[in-house]
């Protein structure tokens, strides 16, 4: 009897413990079902309140759930919790684990803090696609998304960190698996970020490692203007150079022209170079086309040295003094006076002076005409510039 009586006490034990696994079970599935994501963290966390720590079938899920569950009224800390202690009690899918580890990262770089752990758990995600995608009949598109955003992840916690190097690596790596443009956006907030703070060594190796990769003419202007930060202006060159052939653009051809205008101060055979580029930049749409005309005015009239423009004009301003100050003087001596006033020696002298104030003219004329000789060359060279962008 007593054996018998036994049997049945475990069996009401057993039954019981069952009904109260049903009943923990349904209340997950309820929970899960729901498709407000609000209230389903609401019946998660009634849930929890009931059955943490019981040993039911699904309390490291509840908690994995409630980790990722997005919900207005759901704390920064608490997501931080549910993550935590979903991945302590384990048994989690690698698919659910991995979308706990990368919420957990996330959330632990945006806070800026515990970024060892940040890396770690994105560090995680990585070993695990990597893990799952060699698998026979595994989904490799699945896995590889997976991976690209273990990447992205770690891309961010790494630049949180300072981690200028490891976060260009991350970053491409999560591009090439991911193939979307997008990735890479956030490594150009990064950049600009770094640009904006004067940081311009750390801003370098971020857009150079992004021109290398997208031959953007865009990236190479920041580059460039970023190596003439750097006083490498000859590399700058190089690359403003070779972003200008694929795209005209008037940012471009003003960041050459300044590059070619200050090496042309000790090196003269970059004037028309430099003039050229200045044109192009003072007719293509940009901010400096003003400034640009001026440097080409500037260029082609000063630094000119078969045009000898400055020469020229300061000839012709001596020559119109001298014009000035002898008219003066003739007014002066013969102003208002007759010929029958006159000496035969006054008389003379003022032939020596209208034949003196002629010459002037003369000259004055020519140097005219050399300065406009000038002026209409510049101008041949602005013609010829528009001619060449148009075609």
């Amino acid at each position: 009897m007593k054996r018998i009586h036994l049997v049945l006490v475990l069996l009401v034990i057993t039954s019981g413990l069952a009904m109260a696994q049903d009943q923990a079970d349904e209340a997950y599935i309820k929970a899960m079902q729901s498709s407000d994501p609000c209230q389903r963290v609401q019946l998660l966390k009634n849930y929890m309140n009931a059955y943490a720590g019981k040993g039911t079938t699904y309390e490291n899920y509840a908690y994995a759930n409630l980790c990722l569950t997005p919900c207005k009224t759901k704390t920064v800390e608490e997501t931080i919790n549910y993550g935590e202690k979903a991945l302590s009690l384990g048994g989690l899918d690698d698919v659910t684990k991995c979308q706990v580890l990368l919420t957990l990262s996330s959330v632990y770089t945006y806070q800026g803090h515990s970024l060892d752990k940040a890396k770690n758990y994105a560090s995680q995600v990585i070993e695990l696609a990597k893990a799952n995608k060699n698998k026979e009949e595994a989904n490799s598109d699945h896995w590889n998304k997976m991976l690209g955003a273990g990447y992205l992840t770690l891309a961010s916690a790494a630049e949180k960190s300072k981690d200028t190097a490891g976060a260009i690596d991350a970053y491409f790596t999560a591009y090439s698996l991911l193939k979307n443009p997008k990735v890479l956006a956030p490594l150009k907030k990064m950049g600009k970020e770094l640009y904006e703070a004067k940081n311009y060594g750390e801003a370098e190796k971020v857009f150079r490692a992004i021109y290398n990769y997208s031959k953007d003419p865009n990236d190479a202007l920041i580059l460039g203007q970023l190596l003439i930060k750097s006083n490498k202006n000859d590399e700058a060159l190089t690359f403003l150079k070779e972003a200008y052939n694929k795209k005209k653009s008037g940012e471009l051809a003003f960041s050459i022209a300044v590059i070619l205008a200050k090496k042309a101060q000790s090196d003269s055979s970059l004037v028309n170079e430099a003039v050229r580029y200045s044109l192009e930049a003072a007719l293509l749409p940009n901010a400096n086309s003003q400034q640009a005309m001026k440097m080409a005015e500037s260029l082609f009239y000063t630094m000119n040295k078969d045009l000898k423009y400055n020469d020229t004009v300061l000839a012709l301003q001596n020559k119109v003094k001298e014009l000035e100050e002898t008219t003066k003087i003739f007014n002066e001596r013969f102003g208002g006076k007759s010929e029958e006033d006159l000496s035969e020696k006054d008389k003379e002298k003022m032939k020596d002076f209208m034949a003196e104030i002629k010459d002037k003219k003369a000259e004055i004329e020519d140097l005219k005409k050399q300065q406009q000789e000038a002026i209409n060359k510049f101008n041949q060279l602005l013609e010829e510039t528009k001619r060449r962008l148009d075609s």
